[in-house]
């Protein structure tokens, strides 16, 4: 079947504006990263992430009034309150991970997340894990055994905890991905700040400290950052597949370690980069081998 050469246009403008919707959403994330990093520990991790969500949750308030007669019942619902808690655990280890190492690690590691994507695409949606695949993967895995390098240095408890966030930041974009096919951009954001406030609560009720009027500023900031990553993100999964827009946030890394030297006088550190850079060549690969199979699925183009 021959494809129209205004369907290959709509394609190509739909891959185009998911790069730049990336690209935007690149910037606000990296942004939310120096205001977390310049707040620093005075607050336990999961009410600094709680605080987050409670001021997203008021600017995106006036989308549930909009919204009140057709919000997200039965399965959709149940499908959003998972999102809230994978996404929940994932946010409070990377505000523990972040107050407590170098943004350019916190970046470095954070790259996993798409490995994990990956992994989890083929255990749970059925996608063929053919052997190139599977070596990018353990590529990558190496990669972060370079940053960390375990036996050589002590692993920090920060670099564990941003690890440990990469898998469950991937099944919550697993989850965004599928909800895009269903649900608009804005309730799709909506909802996850809705569900990771409740799911972050009870934590934050317990290690509750007075937060001083800067860092009620400063995370207010953040959520105003946040929110608009997270609605820039979504409309990139909506725009183009998850592996043409991922290797885009990879340009976080070289701002990461710039702003790391020049703001907060952080180490150049040659490991960081180095497994940064596997991480970043692997999950590249993976990224290549899903294009070029997905050119080679569609029909090729004919007279028109």
């Amino acid at each position: 079947m021959a494809v129209s050469a205004t369907e290959e246009d709509t394609k190509s403008s739909g891959t185009l504006a998911g790069i730049l919707w990336m690209l935007v959403s690149g910037f606000l994330f990296l942004a939310v990263t120096v205001v977390v990093r310049y707040l620093g520990t005075e607050l336990p991790a999961v009410q600094a992430a709680f605080l987050r969500y409670v001021f997203g949750l008021f600017i995106i308030l006036p989308i549930f009034f909009r919204a009140r007669r057709r919000l997200p019942s039965g399965r959709l619902l149940g499908v959003y309150t998972i999102r809230g808690l994978v996404h929940g655990v994932s946010v409070m280890l990377w505000f523990y991970a972040m107050a407590r190492i170098p943004i350019a690690e916190v970046t470095a590691i954070g790259y996993m997340t798409p490995i994990f994507i990956t992994i989890g695409a083929g255990l749970f949606l059925g996608e063929i894990m053919h052997l190139r695949r599977i070596g990018a993967v353990v590529a990558a895995f190496v990669g972060v055994l370079i940053i960390l390098r375990p036996g050589f240095e002590e692993v920090s408890i920060g670099s564990l905890a941003q690890f440990l966030a990469a898998p469950f930041f991937a099944a919550s974009y697993l989850i965004a991905k599928r909800l895009t096919a269903e649900e608009e951009t804005v309730m799709i954001v909506a909802m996850l700040s809705l569900m990771c406030t409740l799911v972050l609560l009870p934590g934050a009720l317990y290690v509750w400290e007075p937060p001083t009027f800067a860092e009620l500023g400063f995370l207010f900031l953040t959520a105003i950052l946040a929110t608009a990553g997270h609605y820039t993100l979504t409309r990139a999964l909506q725009a183009a597949p998850i592996m043409v827009t991922q290797p885009i946030s990879y340009l976080q890394l070289v701002w990461a370690v710039i702003i790391g030297i020049v703001v907060f006088a952080d180490p150049l550190d040659f490991w960081v980069i180095l497994g940064g850079a596997v991480i970043v060549g692997a999950t590249t690969y993976i990224s290549h081998r899903e294009v070029v199979a997905a050119g080679k699925a569609q029909p090729k183009p004919g007279p028109h």
